[in-house]
Order: C-alpha cells, then sequence, then structure tokens
C-alpha cells in the first residue's frame, strides 16, 4: 500500500516563523510525508518575501513537494489535511501598543498577559474563528493545530464558538521550560520525561516529573529552580534567548518560593510581580521593539538575500526547534502514535476541583480520533485560586467580544490580577478601545 502523504497550509504565511517550520517539516518527512506546503495570509506583501524565499529553499531541497502562497481562502483551505495556525492580528506594531498603553498607567505591558493580552484576545479570536471557517468550508475531515496567541483567550471563543471543530490548541512555552529541565539534570531530551501538568496556558505548574523508568526527578530539578529558575539550563531552540528572556528565566526562582511544591511557567512573573517588571520596563522600548529591530529584520533580510541570489544555499534559515512539536502533534493525530502532549482542552473533570468549562493545559494522549485527557486531580488552594481568577478574565473577555459588551470588557480587565482598580482598568480600556478600532468589535 502506497505511503500517504500530506498536505499542510501554514495560515500566517507572513510570518517570521514560518521559515523554520517549513525547514523542520522538510527534516521530518521520512516520518510526516508532505506533498503539499501552502502559505496563506491576508497580507500579501508581506508573506511575497517569506514564500518565494521559501519556495527557492523547498526547489533545492524537496522538488517533490508542491509548494505554493496565496490570499485566497478557496485556494489555501481546498485539499488540505492539517492547516497550522499562528497568525498576528495587527502584527507587530499593535503588539508595540499592547505593550505600551498599560506602562503608562503604572501597569505591565505584556503580550499575552494583563490588559495587552486582553487586548490581543480581543483582535485574535475572529482571525482564528475565521481561518477555522474556512478550513471547514474547503477541507471538513482537516485538523488545525492553532498556535495563535493568546492561546487561551482563543481557545475560549473555539469552545463557545466552535466547540465541534476539529482543533487543537497548544503553546510551545512549556516545551523550552521541559527541554531546559531536561538539560538540568543530563538528559538528552524532554521526550525522556513524564510530565503532570496543570494550569491555564501562560498559567501553570508542572506538579509532577519522572523519567521514563518511573523515577522521580522533581528534587533534582526543584535545586537548579530554587538557585537559578531555569537560567542555567540549555535549550536546543534558538528563540527566547534574548537579555529580556534571561532576566524571565532567572526570576522563575522567585516564583518557584511561592510554591516549593511545583514548578512553575515563567508567565507567572507578570501576575506575581507585577511592580517589579514594572519597575524594570522601559515604557519607550518594549519587547516588541527588540523583536521588530532583531528578530523580524534578520528573517526578512535573510529572505531577500536568497530572492536576490536566486539560491538559499547557505543563506541562514534556521529550523525552527519549537515547530518539532508540532511535526509530532500532526504525526500523532495522522498515525495514530498515542504520544503526551500538553494540550489547552475544556476540563471536564481533569482537574477534579475546578471548573469543568475552564480551557485548562493539561498532558493529553493524542491520536487519530483527537485527544485524552489526562487526569491530573485536585489542585491545591494557591493555584485554583489564581486560576480560577484568570479563567473570569478569559471567559469575560469571549463574552464581550460576542456581544459587543463595553460592560464585560471593563469587568476583565478591572479583574485580571495585574490591574490595581476599576478607575486604572477603564482608563487602559478606552484607550485600548481607539487604538484597536480597525480590529475590535464595537464595544457598546
Amino acid at each position: 500500500m502506497e505511503e500517504k502523504k500530506y498536505s499542510i497550509t501554514i495560515a500566517g504565511g507572513g510570518s517570521t516563523f514560518t521559515p523554520g517550520i517549513c525547514l523542520l517539516l522538510l527534516e521530518h518527512m521520512d516520518r510526516f510525508p508532505i506533498r503539499k506546503i501552502q502559505f496563506y495570509d491576508n497580507f500579501k506583501e508581506r508573506q511575497e518575501t517569506i514564500a518565494k524565499a521559501c519556495e527557492i529553499y523547498l526547489k533545492e531541497n524537496a522538488p517533490e513537494v508542491e509548494f505554493g502562497y496565496t490570499t485566497d481562502p478557496e485556494t489555501a483551505f481546498t485539499d488540505v489535511d492539517f492547516v497550522m495556525c499562528h497568525i498576528r492580528v495587527g502584527l507587530y506594531a499593535m503588539r508595540e501598543k499592547d505593550e505600551k498603553i498599560p506602562l503608562k498607567y503604572g501597569v505591565v505591558g505584556q503580550e499575552t498577559c494583563g490588559p495587552g493580552g486582553l487586548a490581543y484576545g480581543m483582535r485574535s479570536i475572529g482571525g482564528v474563528i475565521e481561518i477555522l471557517d474556512y478550513m471547514e468550508k474547503y477541507s471538513p475531515n482537516a485538523w488545525m493545530l492553532n498556535y495563535s496567541n493568546p492561546a487561551a483567550i482563543v481557545a475560549e471563543a473555539t469552545r463557545r464558538l466552535r466547540p465541534d471543530s476539529k482543533i487543537l490548541n497548544i503553546c510551545d512555552m512549556p516545551i523550552d521550560l521541559e527541554e531546559k529541565m531536561a538539560s538540568m539534570i543530563g538528559l538528552s531530551s524532554r521526550k525522556e520525561l513524564d510530565v503532570g501538568y496543570y494550569g491555564l496556558n501562560h498559567f501553570g505548574w508542572w506538579h509532577s516529573i519522572k523519567d521514563q523508568n518511573g523515577n522521580d526527578l522533581m528534587p533534582e530539578i526543584k535545586k537548579h529552580v530554587a538557585a537559578n529558575g531555569f537560567a542555567d539550563a540549555l535549550s536546543k531552540t534558538n528563540q527566547h534567548v534574548e537579555q529580556s528572556w534571561i532576566e524571565t528565566f532567572s526570576k522563575a526562582k522567585d516564583v518557584y518560593a511561592l510554591d516549593p511544591d511545583t514548578i512553575p511557567n515563567t508567565y507567572l512573573k507578570y501576575y506575581l510581580y507585577p511592580d517589579y517588571v514594572v519597575e524594570h520596563s522601559d515604557p519607550n522600548h518594549t519587547r516588541a521593539n527588540e523583536v521588530m529591530e532583531h528578530r523580524e529584520k534578520n528573517i526578512f533580510t535573510i529572505c531577500q538575500n536568497i530572492i536576490d541570489k536566486g539560491t538559499a544555499k547557505d543563506g541562514g534559515f534556521e529550523p525552527d526547534a519549537h515547530a518539532e512539536y508540532i511535526v509530532d502533534l500532526a504525526c500523532a493525530l495522522a498515525t495514530n502514535t498515542k504520544e503526551k502532549f500538553l494540550l489547552i482542552v475544556p476540563n471536564e473533570g481533569a482537574i477534579e476541583n475546578f471548573d469543568r468549562t475552564a480551557m485548562v493545559e493539561i498532558p493529553c494522549y493524542v491520536g487519530i480520533n483527537g485527544y485524552e485527557r489526562v487526569v491530573q486531580g485536585a489542585i491545591p488552594q494557591f493555584q485554583k485560586g489564581l486560576m480560577e481568577q484568570q479563567v473570569s478574565v478569559e471567559k469575560l473577555v469571549v463574552e464581550a467580544w460576542i456581544e459587543g459588551s463595553y460592560q464585560k470588557m471593563w469587568q476583565a480587565m478591572t479583574l485580571s490580577k495585574i490591574v490595581p482598580s476599576a478607575k486604572v482598568a477603564k482608563q487602559i480600556l478606552d484607550e485600548m478601545i481607539e487604538a484597536n478600532k480597525d480590529f475590535w468589535p464595537e464595544l457598546k
């Protein structure tokens, strides 16, 4: 019987992460054979630069793979097995506003946490739902692997608005941290770890880490995290290497100190030490500026050089190590590997003392029919309290988007742990509405 080959559409074809994903897909064609790769983006010029460079690379390294790029949904989503979705509605120009507007009011400015994350969520919901609808219209049997941020809000929106859709919501941050933890104790890969984890996206904790023989690895990892956070570990990825990330990895030791029974996701820094974050932020030069000045500029320069030379040999593309997770996930769905992944899924009792409808991030086994949750049991009061507040924020944002409700968006901003008062929440919200008038639904 002839081996099945898969057709993939990358939604967000103009992203700086797209070349790395392409390279990694090609690296793993022995276990995930591909017949067609298509890019889709609504920003024609931006996508064209990325796509033309990738096209040259593909012709030189995998000429048997059909390649195309388009702004037409029917072309992009017809005859597709998997959609890999990583869109950024409003691009980095809006991310900059997400970060800088809150900082004007002494509030953390971050792309997925606090008011900036809520603003980004309001932009992302419509974009992801639109792509999901295109996929279901033109390739109803396809799966979407969605790793568009802010993943928690997007996942809640897909639960509410498209509950029966074939979509897996994922995040690569725990993957990087698991690679770091494996490195701390001398293992070669996170795949040698068997983990227990609970939380929301960018808001979670490891409560169990064992090796494949069932030996407890938590004590040894805790020693490292207590001393240095995640800063003394190596990672295979070229992401998260800038100074701002190094500081975040170091700060994890202070987050860990609040509950030494678990190991925290690094994003908890923004919720638990917001005063520290604001003090160490430059309101005129944020993470968005760093990305635009470095990563974005670098990737587009590499692409243009490949186009100008007409060859990708020694071109400078690097496979995105995080994309390996996406390939693994696609393989699991396609070939029924039943591999364990952290996914963002409806709780439905997996965390027994938590809202059943909440979109939680937990381990799941993935196979040809989708996912099966791994029960994590009851969680401690500290984490439960934090999660209940945060999941309420995320649900209110989605309700605000669905209903066009100013009131609910104000409530969401006020309830965010990062925001000090309803007054400040309103000030930020009113400025965010003006900044996002081209992207948000009208709020009344």
